[in-house]
């Protein structure tokens, strides 16, 4: 049940929003990562990239911070303001780390599968059907951090 009051606080009016901070967001994170690997290319443009495809993928991200309530409900009923804000973010991120993971293999199977899946880890020692990059598990974990503190509702 205290799941269900935990859904019934998300607020709906602000997804939109955070979904566009996501969005943009995930794009200028990408943008910037793809730009720094092109230092070990010795490419001093330093010229990142990205797809329009990928602002929905990254704007699922406004999701990750209300599955997070969710499951604090669900692990420690009623004693989420008493855990440590370090084990917070530890649980936090993995949880976000594992669905940012999962969501990359869904998203990047359906593209694929229409032949306009924009990236492709064939190749790299620790992909996983060239769909996901284990690699980037930090990455994830704090980029999921990351987007659970845009998204947060401020009080003023």
């Amino acid at each position: 049940m205290k799941i269900m009051k935990t859904l019934t606080k998300i607020d709906i009016k602000q997804l939109p929003i955070n979904f566009c901070k996501c969005g943009m967001t995930g794009w200028c994170l990408e943008v910037i990562f793809t730009s720094t690997e092109s230092l070990l290319r010795h490419d001093w443009r330093l010229m990142g990239q990205t797809s329009l495809l990928m602002f929905p993928i990254y704007g699922l991200g406004a999701l990750l911070g209300p599955i997070g309530g969710i499951i604090d409900q669900w692990v420690s009923p009623g004693q989420r303001l008493s855990a440590r804000p370090a084990d917070l973010a530890i649980r936090h991120g993995f949880l976000y780390m594992v669905l940012i993971f999962l969501a990359e293999y869904i998203a990047g199977t359906f593209l694929r599968s229409t032949g306009i899946c924009p990236w492709d880890y064939t190749g790299r020692s620790t992909n996983i059907d060239g769909l996901i990059r284990l690699d980037f598990a930090p990455l994830w974990f704090f980029t999921g951090l990351l987007f659970e503190q845009i998204t947060k509702k401020r009080w003023r």
